[in-house]
């Protein structure tokens, strides 16, 4: 069993306690959006309290702001396996990959080629396809729709000598299947491209190493793994550097600031440092008295490495006891054994229910799923459910329980035989 302390991580998140006719929430939609620790809570409002102000003064509540930013940044770089001066604030990754797309876009040349997957989130698509009004060709990966994975025998057939970019998610936001990144990286370098990756999923489900996978940028949103709403985007130095953004004149033109328009969310990034804290104590507690972390950073990766494990529980659970319920499609990896190949977030629908019923039944029972194509847009139209109610996502997260799974299998099981 995990090593994770499941009952010490529930206590931190205050929303756990919401009840719903006299039972508790369960909150089973975590990939639009985890619930946060205390101490995220207490830490925005801190900061509103004492140390509002911009940035860059000599006076005391913009020192702290100061800090503040830097603290978020220097919490992102341990969390991602990268340096400081490489990791970009925003407002949301959707943001980010937008500016980043156009400043990408000053480079490329008629013709020149990106390579996009139907797999991925519309955050991680829409932008580089926007690309096609300077003339750059977009080539879209397919999927293997009995599976849900994505066709690397396409990937490798998209990428030629005129490929620029290859954007890819590390999971799917829709049926949690987690894509071979280093591999696709790698594919893209020989080809001469940069890699874009979408980690919004993936990153409250396991570790990140930016630098073992060889990205060239990589984007994701706190507010997906306990932290408030926000995006970050860790960029190789190199191009952050030489990349040139659209940005206001009087903007700093060192380091990560020229790509931070406007003033960030200062509130939300100590925010962001006191949810990425929270992992860290998680992990030191994972770890145990006599493995205790030498760093920050060994103490993310006990967490990520102990959620990854214990969610894995969780979701083999959880798909046995779908797989049972009569008239039910599953999409996407059900094989116990190829249980490192996904995230503990499914997607189903049920035979003469749609998914907004479906959503709408467990509601009244205290229990929140998703429905409908989560910006999954390609994929829902692959599976030919985008124009009948998409699907009905579940997606779990480590302050879930064993307890809250079987309560959702009872109440499908209710709602399919009534």
């Amino acid at each position: 069993m995990s090593t994770i302390d499941v009952a010490w991580a529930r206590e931190q998140f205050p929303a756990l306690a919401i009840q719903v006719d006299g039972k508790p929430a369960v909150f089973f939609d975590g990939p639009g959006g985890t619930q946060v620790p205390r101490r995220v809570i207490d830490a925005m409002v801190n900061y509103l309290a004492t140390s509002n102000a911009n940035t860059h003064g000599e006076f005391a509540t913009s020192v702290l702001t100061d800090e503040i930013i830097a603290s978020a940044r220097a919490a992102m770089a341990e969390l991602l396996g990268c340096d400081c001066d490489e990791v970009v604030f925003g407002a949301n990754m959707t943001s980010l990959t937008f500016a980043m797309s156009r400043a990408i876009g000053r480079e490329l040349k008629e013709g020149d080629e990106v390579v996009v997957t139907l797999l991925d989130h519309d955050a991680n698509y829409a932008p580089w396809e926007a690309l096609a009004e300077r003339g750059v060709v977009v080539r879209s990966v397919g999927v293997n729709v009995a599976d849900c994975t994505l066709d690397m025998d396409d990937l490798r057939r998209k990428i030629g000598p005129r490929t620029r970019l290859v954007a890819a998610g590390y999971a799917s936001n829709a049926v949690g299947t987690i894509t071979d990144i280093a591999e696709i990286a790698r594919l893209a370098h020989g080809a001469g491209a940069m890699c874009y990756v979408d980690a919004v999923h993936y990153a409250p489900h396991g570790p990140i190493d930016v630098r073992a996978l060889d990205c060239d940028f990589l984007a994701c949103s706190p507010y997906k793994f306990f932290g408030p709403h926000t995006g970050a985007l860790y960029g190789k130095r190199e191009h952050l550097a030489r990349l040139r953004p659209y940005k206001v004149r009087p903007a700093d033109d060192e380091g990560p600031d020229r790509w931070e328009v406007g003033t960030l969310n200062h509130e939300g990034l100590a925010g962001v440092a006191a949810a990425i804290d929270y992992l860290a104590e998680l992990g030191a507690r994972s770890a145990g008295p006599d493995r205790a972390p030498a760093s920050r950073r060994e103490a993310l990766l006990s967490a990520m490495s102990a959620i990854r494990e214990y969610e894995s529980q969780l979701a083999a659970r959880l798909i046995r006891g779908l797989l049972a319920i009569p008239g039910l499609t599953f999409y996407g990896i059900t094989d116990s054994k190829r249980a490192q190949q996904r995230t503990p977030t499914v997607s189903v629908r049920i035979a003469d229910r749609s998914p907004r019923e479906l959503s709408r039944s467990l509601a009244r029972r205290g229990i929140f799923v998703w429905d409908g194509n989560y910006y999954a847009i390609n994929l829902t139209d692959l599976l030919g459910v985008e124009d009948d109610g998409g699907m009905l996502r579940i997606g779990l997260v480590h302050y879930n329980t064993a307890e809250e799974v079987d309560r959702l299998l009872a109440a499908l099981g209710e709602i399919v035989s009534g």
